[in-house]
């Protein structure tokens, strides 16, 4: 079988496996074909989730014993179901802007340090306090699970860890040998965490805070601490995990400051769903307790001691300015000094369409989204239902449709690739398929189709040589109906524009990628995620040379179009079309209708010493 997961078998789907096989008399084993890791036990989470089974890789399942057949069938059922992952990946989509509050003040209420296990005294059976503590903790998550209305795979994920049959084995052979029940159970958690963190991906590296919220929680009861969630004022944590994002009460407490980097651990996403303000990657500062604090995730920044009067007055100011750009989200976005900006939307589902308010199109239909669940490529007639659907959700309007947009991190389930060492250097984009053309010529079929019915524009990913231009357009054959573009995401490409434009329609420069190979930053590694900058003056640069060179009308898609400052200076620059998240489309417009672009200083931005100076300026 292969793994269809965009995160791969990361705890919630691997401890949905997990649940299946330990439903049957059967050994079920996983092997990794791609990597060559195991035979594992499928019954036991830690085994399963720190296999580290990426998006695109090829498992096979072995099975022994009475209802061996039974349970290969149940996997198989699982595994086409996407592991039942597919409603999260949407939920996690659908929050990826935002909807909350970015700012927000009130005194640090610290929490998260370490349990102490100097009162433990040890008795006569830690085995059954153990037992006790685990049935309690278990109780405990399956109460969140039932009254977490979108989040309660996190918690059955939570629940497979402290059942985990290997770990418990480990931690009754512990306490054999005279170990106490605290140090046994700290001990082989901090191991499997550490396993965790040693893995390559950086989304299951995150999962380590799982690891660490089940084993304090177990800790707790072991040692009689309670830990009853904040309700005023700002959390201030090393991580966060998700029972205390769950429980937090969302009237009263005015945020969250992680000291911990990264943005996709899963108490993040519970407090963002939540509409909790947070911010993330704060660092080792101070906080003393009870000190008033304050942050501000829009601008990156976090203080202690703060203007309160300020701070409030910011908090105001977005509320007010949220209201009205979703009141007028249908107004055209007119700059003060009369130039009109196209703000479109990104699409990944056709919910996406559907929910956009105000957007004057899409400048981005990422169809390897759009069908990454599928198990089989999609015909040329559901690919065109897809897109009609799209476009009778934005009314018509123009959308721009990418061709598949695959390797890296983004494998389709129905086109395997061979394993690289280095998937992002690799082929990815448009460079598959130089060698396999069969997938891209029926995309290339239905977008002629829909674009014989309602205006579509189609833009070819991951494009560097010239080349791969006359290619691409030779295969897409006539151009009726249809205007003609690629993205802009490495530095070759936005160097030579104006000969690759040469032919086309348009070019959309994709931020994000772009970043990334220009600061050779991984933005998901949060060792290096601060360099990954897009406001950076060397992305900026490259930016301002794709307009001034490319010769064709210039977009932007990447998530420097969703932040409304950025958008401006992008604007100022000479981009004229933006296509953002949902969510910051009515604001991304509202910044524009506010803005004189002739006031825009964008020599001083693009001559600035780093990105934080180009914050200042905006």
């Amino acid at each position: 079988m292969v793994v269809g997961n965009e995160h791969g078998l990361h705890a919630r789907p691997a401890a949905r496996l997990v649940a299946v096989v330990n439903g049957f008399d059967a050994a079920v084993t996983l092997t990794d074909l791609d990597t060559g890791k195991g035979p594992v036990d499928a019954g036991s989470l830690s085994m399963v989730a720190t296999l580290n089974a990426q998006q695109g890789h090829r498992l096979r399942v072995g099975a022994s014993g009475p209802q061996a057949d039974e349970a290969l069938a149940a996997v198989e059922a699982l595994a086409a179901d996407n592991f039942g992952d597919a409603v999260v990946q949407k939920a996690a989509v659908a929050l990826a802007g935002g909807s909350g509050l970015d700012v927000a003040i009130g005194p640090a209420v610290l929490s998260g340090a370490e349990v102490s296990l100097d009162s433990y005294v040890a008795g006569d059976n830690e085995q059954a306090r153990l037992d006790t503590a685990v049935e309690t903790a278990a109780a405990e998550l399956r109460t969140l699970r039932d009254t977490t209305d979108a989040h309660g795979a996190i918690f059955d994920a939570h629940l497979a860890l402290l059942t985990d049959r290997k770990l418990l084995d480990e931690i009754r052979a512990t306490l054999v040998d005279g170990t106490s029940a605290p140090v046994a159970w700290k001990q082989t958690y901090d191991a499997l965490a550490t396993t965790f963190e040693a893995l390559d991906d950086p989304y299951q590296r995150e999962r380590a805070q799982d690891v660490r919220a089940v084993r304090d929680r177990v800790l707790r009861l072991l040692v009689g601490v309670t830990e009853e969630p904040p309700a005023d004022g700002i959390l201030v944590v090393p991580e966060l995990d998700a029972a205390t994002a769950a429980t937090l009460d969302a009237t009263k407490v005015a945020g969250v400051a992680v000291r911990a980097a990264g943005t996709t651990g899963h108490g993040v996403i519970v407090a963002r769903s939540r509409g909790i303000p947070l911010i993330a990657g704060i660092g080792d500062v101070e906080v003393p307790v009870g000190e008033m604090v304050a942050f501000d995730a829009r601008a990156g920044s976090f203080e202690v001691a703060p203007d309160a009067d300020a701070v409030r007055a910011t908090i105001a100011e977005r509320l007010g300015e949220r209201e009205r750009a979703v009141a007028e989200a249908s107004e055209p976005a007119i700059t003060r000094d009369g130039k009109h900006l196209h703000v479109l939307v990104n699409v990944g589902v056709v919910q996406d369409a559907v929910e956009a308010r105000g957007a004057d199109g899409s400048g981005l239909v990422r169809t390897e989204v759009l069908f990454g669940e599928w198990r089989a490529a999609p015909t040329v007639g559901e690919q065109v239902d897809a897109f009609r659907a799209i476009a009778r959700a934005l009314d018509g309007k123009p959308i721009t449709i990418r061709t598949w947009d695959v390797g890296g991190d983004k494998p389709l389930p129905f086109l395997p690739q061979d394993r690289e060492p280095n998937p992002f250097l690799g082929e990815r984009g448009i460079r598959v398929f130089r060698r396999r053309p069969e997938l891209l010529r029926d995309q290339l079929d239905a977008i002629r189709r829909t674009a014989a019915e309602t205006p579509v524009h189609v833009m070819f990913p991951m494009v560097t040589t010239a080349d791969e231009v006359a290619w691409a357009l030779e295969e897409l054959g006539p151009r009726d109906n249809l205007e003609v573009g690629i993205m802009v995401e490495v530095p070759a490409a936005a160097l030579r524009v104006h000969t690759l434009a040469r032919d086309l329609d348009f070019v959309s420069i994709g931020t994000n990628d772009l970043t990334q190979y220009t600061t050779a930053a991984d933005r998901t590694n949060a060792a290096v995620a601060p360099l990954a900058d897009g406001l950076d003056p060397a992305v900026l640069q490259l930016i301002s040379h794709v307009v001034q060179n490319a010769g064709v009308r210039v977009a932007v898609c990447g998530d420097l179009a969703s932040d409304p400052q950025a958008a401006v200076l992008l604007a100022a620059l000479g981009v004229t079309e933006l296509s953002a998240i949902g969510p910051q489309v009515p604001l991304v417009k509202a910044a524009l209708r506010q803005t004189d672009l002739s006031q825009i200083d964008t020599a001083a931005a693009l001559a600035a010493r780093d990105a934080a100076q180009v914050r200042g300026l905006l």
